[in-house]
């Protein structure tokens, strides 16, 4: 196995299965975790060690302290660079530290981005608490729009960041059209993965440079573990964000390293059946009085349902309404459940529900992002189907 210079190998790997022609279910499953040569174990062994031993001086087997690199950290970066369809895979502790990691490596002071006018309330955060103060300037910007997001590029944008579908508002972007956007402007499009994840949406495929993902959510998959992930099809860039995650020091260690991997051994057949639960979902909030609005990629009204259609294998998990009670009804309905559980965080095998506007969301309260006082979004898990449906009719029967 060949190493770079920070400990991981980061393209030979996934290249091996990637160009492979596999499935996706295989790869997930091989790409990066051949059987330990030592002992011929089937899982890759997690590597709880801080360093390695040298025979002399600069002489080792290509890994010499965990922060530049882990065999079990190289295992899930190679897994992750095949699964997305890219040559460079890279984990990190958390998606913010993911996010930071590849902002301060494409941005410097004087740089512009524009951001969905619905991004995560971290991501949100991150702009305008952190990065707004070392110079980098934001847009927010309705990604849906493709004139408006043309209209914000600035000599000096450095970077498109788009989420499709969004969180909390489940808003869809057209990724190649956006691709083509920041290609005219010369700048990048990153694209976070995290609510589709890489079974339903291939955005390298579709001229995206960079992905981004919170591997904590439907990669990891049973709310273990607290992760991220770039994945890039660029070598070149790559190797700058390869030195940029060493530098700044934010990766997992190889225990959370090992729970991602172990998580996305099952992502496809997880996600066939989160969908298929959310389907349920639905129609069950559809046929409710109680509910002002449903918002789900997946309905033929959805704005953006044509080109989510065009662009993902099936709608996902996640799913937001509006209560015709207001935030008080929206509030009681949290409460209200016994199979949701109240929580944050999403992407676990287990469902969860949550406020957006008090909880994840509460850090753009008063910007422009704000979201509305009367939405709920679940996290739709892989429980028996009728149970969910019967958890939410009584919490909105309660209202």
């Amino acid at each position: 196995m060949s190493v770079d210079d920070f400990g991981s190998d980061v393209h030979g790997e996934a290249d091996r299965w990637a160009d492979g022609g596999f499935g996706f279910e295989t790869l997930a499953i091989h790409a990066g975790q051949d059987p330990d040569p030592t002992t011929g174990a089937v899982v890759v062994p997690i590597y709880q060690t801080s360093t390695f031993v040298q025979s002399e001086v600069g002489l080792h087997k290509g890994y010499e302290y965990s922060r530049s690199g882990n065999p079990t950290r190289t295992a899930l970066e190679s897994c992750l660079a095949a699964l997305e369809g890219g040559r460079t895979g890279l984990a990190f502790a958390s998606g913010l530290a993911a996010e930071d990691c590849l902002l301060r490596t494409v941005t410097k002071p004087g740089a512009h981005v524009v951001i969905p006018d619905d991004a995560y309330g971290g991501t949100y955060r991150l702009f305008a608490g952190v990065l707004a103060r070392w110079g980098v300037d934001y847009t927010p910007v309705a990604l849906g729009d493709l004139d408006a997001v043309r209209a914000a590029v600035r000599p000096e944008t450095a970077l498109i960041w788009c989420e499709t579908p969004t969180n909390p508002l489940l808003n869809i972007a057209d990724i190649a059209g956006l691709a083509q956007i920041a290609a005219d402007g010369g700048a990048r499009l990153v694209v976070d993965n995290t609510f589709a994840s890489p079974y339903l949406q291939q955005p390298l495929a579709l001229g995206a440079d960079v992905v981004v993902h919170s591997t904590t959510k439907y990669l990891g998959g049973h709310s273990d573990v607290v992760g991220g992930a770039l994945v890039t099809a660029d070598s070149g860039f790559g190797d700058e964000l390869a030195y940029s995650q060493n530098a700044m020091g934010g990766v997992p260690g190889a225990f959370d390293a090992w729970l991602v991997l172990r998580g996305a051994k099952t992502l496809g057949v997880r996600m066939d059946r989160h969908c298929a639960n959310a389907q349920r979902v639905v129609e069950l909030l559809q046929s409710s009085d109680e509910v002002a609005e449903v918002l789900y990629p997946g309905l033929a009204e959805h704005p953006g349902h044509e080109v989510a259609a065009k662009q993902m294998k099936d709608f996902g998990g996640m799913v937001s309404f509006r209560l015709a009670g207001g935030e008080q009804a929206a509030l009681d309905v949290c409460k209200a459940t016994r199979v949701f559980t109240l929580g944050e965080s999403l992407g676990g095998v287990e469902s969860l529900i949550e406020h957006p506007g008090r909880m994840t969301h509460a850090s753009v309260a008063g910007s422009q992002l704000e979201v509305p006082a009367d939405l709920v979004r679940l996290s739709v898990g892989i429980e028996t189907a009728d149970d969910l449906l019967e958890d939410l009719s009584a919490a909105l029967a309660s209202v």
